[in-house]
């Protein structure tokens, strides 16, 4: 559980890096990003999952995407020096950070 833990600051710290539009005051807030985004995506994700399931069965999947980047937005209100420009944002960042978690976990495997 800790090396997912490390590999979601990971991911959030180089997400930050590549995308001009989000950004992060220090290195506190990458902690605090990365606890929050678990607990938002262990509670309440799975409860906007259920409830739009239509609509993610409809577009075979992709509403999923809609659901992570309105996690990230979730998160940008929450922590005070964590600033996400825009929807795109939020789902650009959404991305990258499951892409460099996943490939964190693979290397950990």
């Amino acid at each position: 559980m800790l090396l997912k833990f490390l590999a979601t600051i990971i991911a959030v710290f180089v997400t930050v890096q590549i995308l001009p539009g989000v950004h992060v005051e220090n290195f506190m807030t990458i902690v605090i990003v990365s606890i929050l985004l678990g607990v938002v995506n262990t509670f309440v994700k799975p409860i906007l999952v259920f409830l739009t399931l239509p609509a993610t069965i409809v577009t075979l999947g992709l509403f999923l995407f809609i659901i992570n980047a309105l996690m990230v937005l979730l998160v940008d209100m929450f922590v005070d020096g964590f600033y996400v420009e825009s929807f795109w944002w939020a789902l650009a960042f959404s991305l990258i950070v499951s892409l460099v978690s996943s490939f964190l976990k693979k290397l950990n495997d």
